[in-house]
């Protein structure tokens, strides 16, 4: 997510997407990338943070120099679980790592991540899985009202003893 972050950070620098013709003749273009590792709250993250040739290109989410993201994860799951609006996190990411990032990165970054889950949610799972685990956790769900809803969640193990999350579901 990070990785997808910057590259789209890159994109509102430069002002055209990667392998767009208009970028040619530009003057500035990307530059392939160079390897960070930055800590979380899970352990270090390595990540290819992207360089355009010109070398103006300032990273606002994970900045030159920076090396820790404290509370990263859990405050971007946060994001999420609330149901934010684009301008509700830039003002949540303005306040965590005073950075100002416009609400069309974020909404780009998001549509990123769509993209991502449905690829995730379409992905070829084992035919067989000897142990499947389910269960349900109610949880408050924002949907106009706020309710409490039941989101089921069916894990399996396959036979080599990795587990795999098989589905997710939030019932009515």
């Amino acid at each position: 997510m990070l990785e997808r972050a910057l590259a789209e950070e890159m994109t509102g620098h430069l002002g055209y997407d990667k392998h767009d013709p208009a970028g040619r003749g530009s003057g500035n273009n990307r530059n392939g990338s160079t390897g960070k590792t930055v800590l979380t709250d899970v352990g270090a993250v390595d990540l290819a943070v992207p360089r355009d040739r010109a070398g103006m290109f300032e990273p606002q989410i994970v900045r030159k120099g920076q090396t820790r993201l404290e509370g990263f994860n859990e405050r971007i799951i946060a994001l999420y679980a609330r149901g934010m609006t684009t301008r509700d996190i830039r003002a949540h990411l303005r306040g965590m790592y005073d950075v100002d990032v416009s609400p069309d990165l974020i909404s780009r970054v998001t549509d990123g991540v769509l993209e991502e889950l449905a690829e995730w949610q379409s992905r070829p799972l084992d035919r067989v899985c000897p142990v499947i685990f389910t269960g349900a956790l109610m949880i408050k769900v924002r949907d106009g009202v706020v309710t409490n809803r039941p989101a089921c969640l069916a894990i399996g193990i396959d036979c080599e003893g990795a587990k795999q999350v098989l589905g997710l579901w939030v019932g009515p």
